[in-house]
């Protein structure tokens, strides 16, 4: 995750205000992060904090993130129309996949 952020351990370890040895015992699992580390973390490499400690394997980046919550404030017959939008999306591009 760090490669794609092209962001060094030591990178990630001054923007969340700690050292790049730090992050590599976290990786490594020498120590434990607070919850308040976590946030910071996946705030940094902007991720949710499901992805970060593995419970899921979406990563939602923040443009993702922000969108599902505009989502899930609307009504249900807006709501039914995106899903209906994002299933025609996908079945589209999947198709085209095929056919490519």
């Amino acid at each position: 995750m760090l490669l794609r952020k092209k962001l060094s351990q030591a990178g990630l370890g001054k923007l969340i205000g700690t050292s790049g040895d730090i992050i590599v015992r976290y990786e490594r699992s020498n120590i434990k992060t607070s919850i308040d580390v976590e946030f910071k973390i996946d705030d940094a490499l902007e991720v949710s904090i499901d992805y970060l400690i593995e419970l899921s394997t979406i990563e939602l980046d923040k443009e993702v993130s922000k969108r599902l919550q505009l989502i899930s404030a609307l009504n249900i017959e807006y709501k039914s129309f995106l899903y209906n939008l994002i299933d025609m999306a996908v079945h589209d591009f999947e198709t085209k996949k095929t056919y490519s």
